[in-house]
Parts: C-alpha cells; sequence; structure tokens
C-alpha cells in the first residue's frame, strides 16, 4: 500500500509514490517486497529488517535514514503476543515493513480521524503514534476501577481475586516498559540529527513524549497501587489468621483444667475419697462448668474474645 500526504493520507501507486517530489510519502509493505522494492527508496538501507527478529520499539539513526521497530502489546489480551513490525523513513517518508495488518489498522484510523491544514510528515508520525497509546488512558482508567472494587472486597473480607491483581500487575509492567521505549523512540526523532524534519514540526514529538510521560507515570501509580493492595490482603489475612490462632489459644486455656481433672481422677487410686462419695460426679461436673466460665468472663475481661 502507498499513501501521498495531503490534507490526509491519499492512496496512490508505486509509481506516483516514487515520482511525487513535492509530496512526501507513507508506504507498507510485506517483509518480501521490502526486500525486492528497497533500492527503489533510495534510502541506503544496508541492514537487513527481520520482523521476526523484533523484540522491542526504538529507533536508530543512520547517514541517510532512520530505521527502527515497534513492538506494541495487545490492549484487548494481556496475554497475547506483540504486534510487531519495522520502520524506514528519511526527509521523503516513511515505509513499514509489516507482515500482518498492524500498521494497516493504524493508519485507517488516522484516514478516518485526522485531517491536517498544513500536511506533513512529522504530523502523520505523530498522529501514527497517537493512535498506539490513542485508548491508553481509558484502559488504565478502567484497570483502576477494577483494583478499587477488589480493595473494597479486602476491605469488606470477601473473596478477593488476587489473582488479577497479579494479571494486572504483570501487564502494567510490560506498558511501562512499552512507554519507556516510545520516550527514548519520540526523544530519537526530536533529536532530528539528520534533519530530516522540519525545525518547526520538531514540537509535535515533544508533545508525544509528553502525552506518553505522563502515562508512565500513571502506570507507576496503578503498580504502586496493585503492592498496596496485596499489602492489604496479606495484612488482612494476617488478622484472620491472628483471631484464628487468638480462640484456638483461648479453647486451649480452658480445656488444659479440664484434663487436668480428667487425668488426675483418671488415676484410679483406691484411696482417693472422691470416687466412694455420692457427690463427687456432681462435684466434678460443677467444677469443670466453674471453670470454663471463669476462663471466659476472664477472658472477655481481658478482651482477648
Amino acid at each position: 500500500m502507498y499513501y501521498l500526504i495531503e490534507s490526509t493520507l491519499k492512496e496512490c501507486t508505486a509509481k506516483e509514490c516514487h515520482s511525487s517530489k513535492k509530496q512526501q510519502y507513507v508506504a507498507i509493505l510485506t517483509p518480501e517486497e521490502w526486500q525486492n522494492e528497497r533500492e527503489s527508496f533510495e534510502m541506503g538501507i544496508d541492514m537487513e529488517l527481520d520482523i521476526l527478529e523484533v523484540h522491542t520499539t526504538k529507533a536508530e539513526v543512520n547517514y541517510d535514514s532512520v530505521t527502527g521497530t515497534f513492538a506494541l502489546p495487545d490492549r484487548k489480551d494481556m496475554n497475547a503476543d506483540y504486534k510487531k513490525f519495522a520502520f524506514a523513513l528519511d526527509e521523503k517518508g516513511i515505509v513499514f515493513i509489516d507482515s500482518g495488518d498492524t500498521v494497516q489498522s493504524i493508519i485507517k484510523k488516522v484516514v478516518a480521524t485526522k485531517k491536517w491544514r498544513m500536511p506533513s510528515l512529522e504530523r502523520f508520525i505523530y498522529d501514527f503514534l497517537e493512535q498506539i497509546i490513542h485508548e491508553d488512558l481509558m484502559l488504565l482508567e478502567g484497570y483502576e476501577r477494577e483494583l478499587d472494587a477488589i480493595d473494597k472486597d479486602i476491605d469488606n473480607d470477601k473473596d478477593a481475586d488476587l489473582e488479577r491483581v497479579n494479571d494486572i500487575r504483570g501487564f502494567l509492567r510490560d506498558l511501562r516498559t512499552h512507554y519507556d521505549h516510545l520516550i527514548d523512540l519520540s526523544q530519537e526523532f526530536e533529536e532530528n540529527e539528520n534533519n530530516f524534519f522540519k525545525q518547526d514540526n520538531i514540537r509535535f514529538f515533544r508533545l508525544f513524549s509528553n502525552r506518553v510521560s505522563r502515562l508512565f507515570d500513571t502506570v507507576n501509580a496503578l503498580l504502586d497501587y496493585t503492592s498496596q493492595i496485596r499489602d492489604t490482603y496479606e495484612s488482612r489475612l494476617g488478622v484472620k489468621q491472628n483471631r484464628i490462632m487468638t480462640v484456638l489459644t483461648v479453647v486451649t486455656a480452658i480445656f488444659m483444667p479440664l484434663t487436668l481433672i480428667v487425668g488426675w481422677y483418671g488415676m484410679n487410686f483406691k484411696y482417693m475419697p472422691e470416687l466412694n462419695s455420692v457427690f463427687g460426679y456432681p462435684a466434678v461436673i460443677i467444677v469443670s462448668v466453674l471453670i470454663v466460665v471463669g476462663s471466659l468472663i476472664f477472658f472477655k475481661l481481658k478482651k482477648w474474645l
């Protein structure tokens, strides 16, 4: 797919893309198409852009071009594989090398939502990057509401889904790394070492960096929140365990004197006067009841129950 950057992206042929002298272009190629056509873009790239070797989001400045890769976590499925593609750009335009449809779906959103009074490659790149994080604030707000609900369940002594907290925490850590890489990428563009970008348009990259930095801070705050929830849960669990141990300790303390009585009168010595007494059995029962009641009153006064 080939586009010319006008008031919006206008689809064109490969010939129109290469022959245009005034308008910058956007191209989307498969890895095979890139291998066959890269010489026609005259970017002087000797390196191989292998989609299979993409591990992170980054940009590298070359003599005649800027190359790089994107590795995007799937916002809809935190356990899904990253969406990966590469790019190469110079002052004439940008080429995306994508074996899937990730770039095409992002560009469709740009075409559907953006119209430019002063079209430029810088503005397109900004809008492209903005589409990557477009719904992230809503996503993070959704995670915050979900964590709030789990936190309330813990406060109300309900069963809390700690596995979900761990899943969210893991995805937030991935997002934090992703945002860090996006900031580095944008700052690399802002540096404009090869003067591919107009100085007046560098502000777009600065604007994007600031926005991602705010998302980065939000993710850090949510990560702290997940740690707080886990600490609260462990604290509540500790309180419950202490209550159980208190009850067991009280029960043990109450039955220790009764156990002593059982052991004492279980010896069956021949000259134990209580064994032949008519009141021996009732007396032991009354003493046992008094011990239990007295122990309960004592523990209540000490606020151990």
